[in-house]
This record gives C-alpha cells, sequence and structure tokens, in this order.
C-alpha cells in the first residue's frame, strides 16, 4: 500500500526513469490492484460507457480537442469531475510489492491516485490517474466514471498552484485478458490524461472483469 509523500520532498521526488508503457500494460492485462478489491456487492451496478462514447482511434484526428501548451513537472493535488460530482484528494501510487499498479487505501471511498511511473497531469505525455469504484460500504470516488460523455471536463489542482483541465474525448470499458495498452498510453505529443477504475461484468470468484477509462487532453490551464 502506497503511503502519502512528505509535502517537503514534492518537487524533489521527480521520477528519474519512466516506467515502460509494455510493462504497465501487462500489469493491466492482468488486473489493478482497484480491480482485485471492489466489491460489487450492489443491487445496482456501476454505470458503463455508451457505445457512442468511444473515442474514434479509426481515423486520425477524427476527435478534435483544443490542446493548451503542456506544463512543467508538478505533482497533483487534487481532482474535480464536475459532471460525476467527484472532488477528492490525490495521492501517489506505484506498483506495489507483488508488481500491480497499486490503488489508494480501499477504505477511503473518496482518495484517487495518480501512477508515478507516468507523467504529472499536464506534462507533455500520457499521466494516469486510478481510483476505486467501490468498496465494502458503497460507491467510491470513481463510481459513476462510466457515465461520462464526450466534452466533459477533468480538473486536476497541482501543488505549483495551478489547475490543468483536461477535456474527455473519449470514455470506454476494456476486458482486463484484452486491455489495449498501446492505445490507451500512447503519446500523441500533446498532454494527455487517462482516469482508470473497475467496470464490465463482476463475479465473486475473479471481481471485475474489465476497466473503465476515460481519455481526455489538456484544453486548458487556470
Amino acid at each position: 500500500m502506497s503511503a502519502f509523500w512528505p509535502a517537503e520532498a514534492e518537487e524533489e521526488a521527480r521520477p528519474k526513469k519512466r516506467a515502460p508503457w509494455g510493462v504497465i500494460a501487462l500489469v493491466l492485462l492482468t488486473g489493478l490492484a482497484l480491480i482485485r478489491n471492489g466489491s460489487g456487492e450492489f443491487d445496482v451496478g456501476p454505470p458503463q460507457p455508451a457505445g457512442a462514447a468511444a473515442a474514434d482511434s479509426r481515423v486520425p484526428g477524427a476527435t478534435v480537442v483544443p490542446s493548451a501548451e503542456p506544463l512543467p513537472y508538478s505533482m497533483p493535488d487534487r481532482v474535480r469531475i464536475p459532471a460525476i460530482q467527484v472532488d477528492a484528494p490525490v495521492m501517489p501510487v506505484g506498483l506495489d510489492a507483488e508488481g500491480w499498479v497499486d490503488a489508494p487505501p480501499p477504505e477511503d471511498p473518496n482518495l484517487a491516485g495518480w501512477f508515478t511511473g507516468a507523467v504529472t497531469p499536464g506534462e507533455k505525455g500520457t499521466a494516469v490517474v486510478v481510483g476505486h469504484v467501490d468498496n465494502a460500504q458503497g460507491p467510491a470516488v470513481f463510481y459513476g466514471l462510466g457515465a461520462m460523455k464526450k466534452g466533459n471536463r477533468v480538473e486536476i489542482q497541482r501543488k505549483d498552484g495551478r489547475t490543468a483541465v483536461f477535456e474527455v474525448y473519449g470514455i470506454e470499458v476494456f476486458a482486463k485478458n484484452a486491455f489495449p495498452g498501446n492505445r490507451v498510453y500512447s503519446s500523441k505529443g500533446t498532454a494527455e490524461l487517462r482516469v482508470i477504475t473497475c467496470g464490465g461484468g463482476f463475479s465473486q470468484q475473479n471481481g471485475y472483469d474489465g476497466n473503465v477509462v476515460a481519455f481526455a487532453r489538456l484544453a486548458e490551464v487556470r
């Protein structure tokens, strides 16, 4: 389980080497820690993305999202998604002892994690934010992620005082045994963001069988 980093070490703690996306794709193929912790013990499951919300990867430039100039490194502090009423602190998470992408403590339903093996939100490249869909008590921070639509905004408040505002251009659910790592994480030469939680079907034996992924691009800086 990852711990919060000391505030005084924020800027000095920048990773010296990014994790290769091929490794991360393999981790997600096996399943995120938050998949293992999802409870699914509710009468109505979390919303799933509509087909019309998928990012169109077949035609280059088919989805045009304004792109703001990338920002320098600065760790994220909070994530806000007005469309699904998310307003949560963000903690850094890495890989756990078993090689999984770690997740925030499941006991806190309103907590997201920034994956330290990627860029910080707002930098050029693809930043990754994860969070639980539920826990034993009920819905968690990204329970409503599958209900998002193209054009919704994700606001990341950073430690440097600036807010990186991303516009969603796709929201999809992928089976964990066929997770398209290259498509999800590939850099498009701009500042991108992926927000990931559990999704798809659920079984008591295996938990959730997929991941919901929101694709977003930096559109504004405040």
